[in-house]
């Protein structure tokens, strides 16, 4: 591998730049092969840190440079332009440059780039040093005037529009914003409008742009918005700043979506919905999307960070206000669920292999690489302890103060602990910790009871991870309530704050002993380890009051089951069925959680389990015992499963909790019911289906009981001039295929005329799912291995952000048998050989190889 491609950057080397930025003003003459950029920027001189003009600029051809309107000396390379101090003169400059790019042959998606002949800009991280030489770094920020040439007929940038005459358009952005956050698009689009009354009674104009045909698919994403726009001022007291916002929809977009200052661009997939063509799934990720990238107003734009190693610091927090907003206009209880649920499938994975790394990395070599579960979920969950430490009541308080002092700033994680250190008066130094220390602590539990009094002693350990051995103890909140042996709860939730590596809680005056309901609402992102019998977990399935304690019961009884059938072949106990019945038939019980119940642990869990309890998983094992436990469950509960299902039908779709929550549990019943009827249910489901929700719920039961071929080409036929349907039509075919078909389905399918490796929805949809696919991925031909690793290199050549993130699917394999092992080695081995590999790959290929590089 190339090793001047992975020469580290590093936090604790910091420094201010020579120069800031005042104003910058752009001009874009847009060509597909050959777009002008002409820029005039004001710079300030640093007098902390004098020095030379440093300016980032890749893949530019330069045309002209002036100073203070003069010819000056300068040097370029393959990553800038540096002028020297001595030709710079004294005071303010202003700097003049003309470069030229070609928008129409980026297809890596970064800079400015063209999506079927719309232009488009991608500048988060390091994105705008390909539209124009500029000190591309988060700490600076200048005021934005962008003039736009071009025949297109709507073109847009940041801020509010001026100006526009034919075949142009002005626009100014007022607030400061670092280069990541600039944003220009320009096409033929149609656009979905409409207002929004702040709370001190500024009227902005909202708009969704799109491209002619998909009008039919705003309303629910315009709906969002106007919902998070008022959330953010009810809760966080947060108005909108400019006059307009506009959200402009993609089709090629590596990311989900981008919060650029008032012109946020979205993925397709993650703005345009209709219930004909949208699951509930859908649904909400959208809701969530735009409240996160709406909310990165302030917490991201108005406050940014300082340098990306404090990215946490905008995502965390943004994504943790996200997940606030959704438990609000959905359900928490079952939101919480889903957000652990995708915090252990992705972020425990990161940190308990190679790719571990702190929520504040401590260096990096492609920033692109660390937008991660552990920056992005951790992090939320960082502040949610945060919170719990503190209080509701400081917290806002907190937020306050740091919304009055930073605001307009580039701000670091010291910045954001001080506001809580000034309002509370604690010392958050060992807290800290969360930021720096990598890993996921095991919390360990045991407990005594004496005379009324239950004592709780707890243990934390937090394994070693790459770079770092040594572990602190850390804050852990930890909420507790008490059921008493009737059921009652006799101990309301209580939070305790562990500090020490071993610590014990007493609770005195009890009657009775309770059982002890621990983790409530997962209060800390740490694997608790327990041992309680499965009639006790059975009980607090039945019983506890906390609804994601209530879940966890059932999904470790399910889990327990799992391991126990594959260690030594222990069949299902009655204790566990019989309490999973239970759930079911409560009719008290929200639907969606009753689905949750339902739901058995990824074959990916199952595998990782084993590993802690020092077994080697084999993936075929996991597969076969999984079905067999859904097959024994179906036989135990198929009497009532065809009423349940019936009695779950909605009216006409409302992609609301409720509809929603219903159609979970009657799909997740439906694909029980088609292991006992031969698929009857789900092939009338499938054709009855007059939403997206029951027609791909219908045909994945039909998939995973290897009986959707003829479903999948009527899907086909309907959907085939639908991008997204199609994205879902790829994707399910590889997700729920048989683990000795999965490779070959993925191959078939690249073969497809509508399969691209260029658009990274269609190449996520098959490869995604390829990696998704546990048993099908690691069946032992190495198939899959080989060919996932195959289009990885090709796609580096194209997307190397998108393909070194689809590389992390490698990232567990030390955990597999030898000859397993051997093969991934091989296949990273192979990528990491390849000539011209990309920065982004060669450091994913090297953090999972490590020392076997």
């Amino acid at each position: 591998m190339n090793d001047t491609a992975t020469q580290p950057i590093f936090l604790k080397d910091y420094q201010e730049p020579h120069h800031w930025v005042r104003d910058v003003h752009l001009t874009f003459l847009l060509a597909p092969t050959a777009t002008r950029v002409r820029s005039r920027i004001t710079f300030v001189p640093n007098p902390q840190n004098p020095g030379d003009l440093e300016l980032n600029g890749e893949d530019l051809r330069l045309l002209s440079v002036a100073v203070n309107g003069n010819d000056v000396p300068y040097e370029v390379t393959d990553t800038g332009l540096t002028i020297p101090a001595h030709a710079l003169g004294e005071g303010d400059i202003t700097f003049e440059a003309e470069v030229e790019i070609a928008p129409q042959e980026n297809t890596a998606l970064e800079g400015l780039y063209m999506s079927n002949g719309m232009y488009c800009t991608q500048c988060e991280a390091e994105g705008f040093r390909k539209i124009t030489y500029y000190p591309d770094r988060p700490d600076v920020m200048g005021v934005f005037t962008v003039r736009i040439e071009s025949d297109l007929p709507v073109l847009l940038s940041n801020g509010n529009p001026t100006q526009k005459g034919a075949g142009w358009a002005e626009w100014h952005d007022p607030w400061p914003k670092p280069a990541y956050l600039f944003a220009l698009v320009a096409g033929d689009l149609v656009n979905h409008a409409d207002t929004f009354t702040t709370k001190s009674g500024k009227a902005v104009d909202l708009n969704i742009w799109v491209r002619p045909g998909d009008e039919d698919k705003c309303a629910f994403g315009m709906e969002a918005l106007k919902k998070s726009m008022t959330w953010d001022e009810d809760v966080y007291g947060r108005e909108y700043d400019l006059d307009i916002f506009n959200i402009v929809a993609v089709d090629d977009f590596n990311m989900g979506a981008m919060e650029n200052k008032g012109l946020n661009i979205f993925n397709s997939s993650c703005v345009l919905a209709s219930p004909e063509t949208s699951t509930d799934a859908n649904f909400e990720r959208i809701e969530g999307i735009i409240a996160h990238e709406y909310f990165h107003n302030w917490t991201g734009n108005r406050i940014t960070c300082r340098d990306w190693f404090q990215l946490c610091l905008k995502e965390g927090l943004t994504v943790y206000r996200d997940q606030m907003f959704s438990g609000d206009m959905r359900s928490h209880p079952v939101k919480r669920i889903e957000e652990v649920l995708a915090l252990r499938a992705r972020q425990f994975r990161e940190d308990n292999g190679p790719l571990a790394h702190p929520v504040r990395p401590e260096s990096f070599v492609e920033i692109n690489n660390f937008y991660t579960a552990t920056v992005y979920e951790k992090g939320a969950e960082v502040i949610g302890m945060l919170r719990r430490v503190v209080g509701d009541e400081a917290y806002y308080k907190a937020l306050d103060l740091y919304f009055d002092r930073h605001d307009g700033e580039a701000a670091t994680i010291e910045d954001w602990l001080k506001v809580f250190e000034d309002t509370t008066g604690r010392d958050l130094a060992q807290f800290k910790q969360w930021y720096s220390q990598s890993g996921t602590p095991r919390l360990s539990v045991e407990e005594t009871w004496d005379d009324g009094a239950l004592t709780l002693f707890f243990s934390q350990e937090t394994p070693a991870t790459p770079s770092q051995t040594e572990k602190k103890p850390q804050v852990i909140p930890i909420t507790v309530g008490l059921i008493g042996p009737n059921g009652d709860e006799v101990v309301p939730t209580t939070v305790l704050e562990m500090t020490e590596a071993e610590q014990s809680f007493t609770f005195e005056n009890l009657g009775a002993r309770p059982v002890a309901s621990i983790l409530r609402d997962f209060s800390a992102p740490v694997i608790l380890n327990r041992h309680i019998d499965a009639p006790t977990r059975a009980f607090l399935l039945a019983h506890d009051t906390d609804p994601f304690q209530k879940w966890e019961m059932g999904r470790m009884l399910a889990r327990d089951t799992l391991v126990a059938m594959i260690v030594d072949g222990t069949p299902p106990a009655a204790t566990y069925l019989d309490a999973i019945r239970d759930v079911v038939v409560d009719d008290d019980l929200d639907p969606a959680f009753r689905a949750l119940v339902l739901g058995l642990p990824s074959e990916d869990d199952i595998a990782q389990k084993l590993v802690d309890e020092g077994h080697t998983p084999d993936p075929q094992a996991i597969h076969d015992n999984r079905n067999e436990l859904r097959r024994i469950r179906t036989d135990h509960l198929a009497d009532i499963l065809p009423a349940l299902f019936d009695s779950m039908k909605t009216g006409a779709f409302v992609p609301d909790a409720e509809g929603s929550g219903k159609r979970s549990l009657r799909l997740a019943v439906l694909s029980m019911l088609t292991l006992i009827d031969g698929g009857a249910a789900a092939r009338a489901a499938f054709a009855a289906a007059d939403n997206m929700t029951e027609q791909a719920g219908s045909l994945r039961s039909l998939l995973l009981a290897d009986m959707g071929q003829d479903a999948l080409v009527a899907f086909e036929k309907q959907w085939k001039h639908d991008r997204l349907v199609m994205d879902k039509w790829f994707g399910m075919q590889v997700a729920y295929a048989s683990p000795e078909k999965t490779a070959q389905i993925a191959q078939t399918l690249t073969q497809h005329p509508d399969f691209t490796m260029k658009n990274p929805n269609r190449f996520r949809a098959v490869f995604g799912a390829l990696a998704g696919n546990h048993a099908g991925f690691h069946h032992e031909s190495g198939a899959g291995y080989a060919l996932l690793a195959k289009h990885l290199i090709e796609l580096d050549k194209l997307n190397p952000q998108t393909a070194a993130r689809m590389a992390s699917a490698f990232e567990t394999w030390r955990r597999y048998d030898p000859t397993r092992q051997d093969k991934m080695r091989a296949e990273l081995a192979r990528i990491g050989a390849t000539k011209g590999l990309s920065r982004d790959m060669t450091e994913m290929v090297t953090r999972m190889l490590g020392d076997d590089a």
